[in-house]
């Protein structure tokens, strides 16, 4: 299959090149923001790939503006910020053609309500990436971890199988993205939401990395398992079933926090870093909406959204040290 990429950030690159380099398979990048769209074509339509700062070197892509592009590829992959998406899609619309996939594995909640407005509901998957990546700069992108590090989930929002599903697990697999299929839709996007609020938030009001966090020893059973519980139980109110149960998520943040990722910076934190705003609204918010739709109650989701935008807020009285900035001499 021919796959379209819209976003050249750290995921939607890491995605695109890995089918590119590993499946072998054709990928277009579609950048709608035009400062990483002017750097990209400045260095030639290349991107800089490295793995845990090392093996630098640069990568040849095919990369457009979306009003510039006229691919016809079989699957869109969307790595939009929450609040870029919409625009990305009103511009990219001309583009879409009956029969294409749109495949949505971004972060946070929001995404397939306004995919739906493009494409019907027997063309779109929804996903979730467990796979640390860092975009150091515009067309700068940085693999944490060997490569069979991490992994993804893939459900169609039918939960029926079909053919493009199969085509795109074996792309994927050949990939390196290591993914698996579900047939529970919801139950696959609010495990990866879940674990975010608790992550990426908690370390980006701390500006610290995910093993960093659990240097305070109740982290799990005092932050985390709260955090979890109230999610769990908007989503039981919701009748929505999750891949996990409460146990297994905490114990997930544990394994991520200790052993599979503790030196990494969540993608929250990366935005928080370089002054621009965080998707918390459509994480912690977002719960913390579902909590009040269906009666029951997420105080902690709502202080800890109210507490990352106070952080934001107060970038202007003590701007934060980038730590993933290649001077940073700290830990």
């Amino acid at each position: 299959m021919k796959y379209a990429v819209v976003g050249a950030g750290a995921m939607g690159l890491r995605y695109g090149i890995l089918l590119q380099e590993n499946a072998g398979v054709a990928v277009d990048f579609i950048e709608p923001t035009q400062a990483s769209l002017d750097r990209i074509h400045e260095q030639d339509d290349q991107v800089w790939k490295s793995r845990d700062h090392q093996d630098k070197h640069k990568i040849k892509i095919n990369i457009f503006s979306p009003e510039e592009y006229n691919g016809t590829p079989d699957v869109w992959i969307f790595f939009m910020k929450q609040m870029q998406l919409q625009d990305a899609l009103d511009r990219l619309k001309p583009k879409f053609k009956p029969g294409q996939t749109a495949l949505g594995a971004m972060n946070g909640m929001g995404h397939i309500e306004k995919l739906q407005n493009y494409f019907d509901d027997a063309h779109i998957i929804g996903g979730t990436a467990m796979i640390a990546t860092v975009l150091n700069d515009y067309g700068d992108v940085d693999f944490m971890g060997a490569e069979s590090a991490g992994s993804s989930v893939y459900a169609n929002l039918t939960e029926q199988p079909s053919e493009t599903m199969d085509l795109l697990q074996k792309d994927f697999q050949a990939a390196h993205l290591n993914p698996s299929y579900t047939e529970n839709f919801m139950g696959t996007l609010l495990t990866k939401v879940f674990f975010n609020a608790v992550e990426n938030s908690i370390a980006t009001m701390f500006q610290s990395r995910m093993g960093q966090l659990m240097a305070y020893d109740n982290f799990l059973e005092g932050i985390a398992r709260p955090l979890i519980n109230e999610a769990y139980d908007a989503a039981e109110a919701a009748g929505i079933k999750l891949i996990e149960t409460r146990n297994e998520m905490v114990a997930q943040v544990d394994y991520v926090s200790n052993v599979a990722n503790p030196l990494h910076f969540p993608s929250m934190y990366q935005d928080f870093v370089k002054g621009r705003p965080t998707e918390v609204d459509y994480i912690n918010g977002w719960i913390a909406d579902l909590a009040d739709k269906h009666g029951t109650q997420a105080p902690n989701h709502r202080l800890v959204t109210h507490f990352v935008h106070l952080a934001e807020s107060m970038r202007e009285f003590t701007p934060p040290v980038n730590k993933l900035a290649p001077d940073y001499k700290g830990a």
